[in-house]
């Protein structure tokens, strides 16, 4: 199910994961101007700002805890286009692992380096780890708005902002936003699906034209 062998992936997964790290080697994804948003004093707005925004990251703190398995850790997550790049670490004796995908197919690297395609990102990190994350729609979910491509039930807050979410047997709750690129995004969120549960606490994030 977990093949190790590199050719079996397709080059087109090679080929977009390659050019966004060139992209980032050329433009610098460390030292690149980061750029305020606009306001988004309505939820409509917000959702119209966030959903097109196509280059940003952000940087925080991760705890995944599915029965007796999970872990504390680090996360960082970049976003370029359609191109994701997510680095969770901790510790367990899962060291770093990093996920990668391009709208089409996701790929993970273990921490021995191990490259393996994954057809089913949640299904497939449950099998391997014991834990998942959701890691089709997170890219929205932190944002605080809902992936566009499944429906959703919306909770706002008094601010109008997403407060909770149930998509995709998630309920995500949203607790807490902080000014962060000019605007209040948000800041610790929670995502949970049967036995499984995400927090995830945002400390920084920066976005780019």
């Amino acid at each position: 199910m977990f093949g190790s062998d590199d050719s079996l992936l397709p080059s087109k997964t090679y080929r977009s994961i390659a050019l966004f790290c060139a992209a980032c080697l050329v433009t610098g994804c460390a030292t690149r101007q980061a750029v305020q948003l606009p306001e988004m004093n309505d939820w409509e707005v917000r959702i119209a700002v966030l959903k097109d925004r196509q280059n940003w990251e952000f940087s925080g703190r991760i705890a995944v805890s599915a029965g007796e398995d999970g872990f504390n850790g680090k996360l960082r997550w970049y976003q370029q286009d359609d191109t994701f790049r997510a680095t969770v670490s901790g510790p367990l004796g899962i060291g770093t692992v990093r996920i990668e995908g391009d709208g089409q197919s996701v790929v993970l690297t273990d921490k021995d380096g191990l490259r393996t395609e994954l057809h089913n990102a949640e299904e497939e990190l449950l099998y391997r780890y014991g834990w998942t994350i959701p890691v089709g729609s997170l890219r929205y979910w932190a944002l605080g708005i809902p992936d566009p491509m499944a429906p959703a039930q919306t909770e706002l807050n008094p601010d109008h902002q997403l407060a909770k979410l149930v998509q995709s047997d998630w309920t995500v709750d949203i607790s807490r936003y902080r000014k962060n690129g000019g605007q209040s995004m948000p800041n610790r969120l929670s995502a949970k699906k049967f036995d499984t549960r995400v927090r995830i606490v945002i400390d920084k994030w920066k976005f780019f034209d």
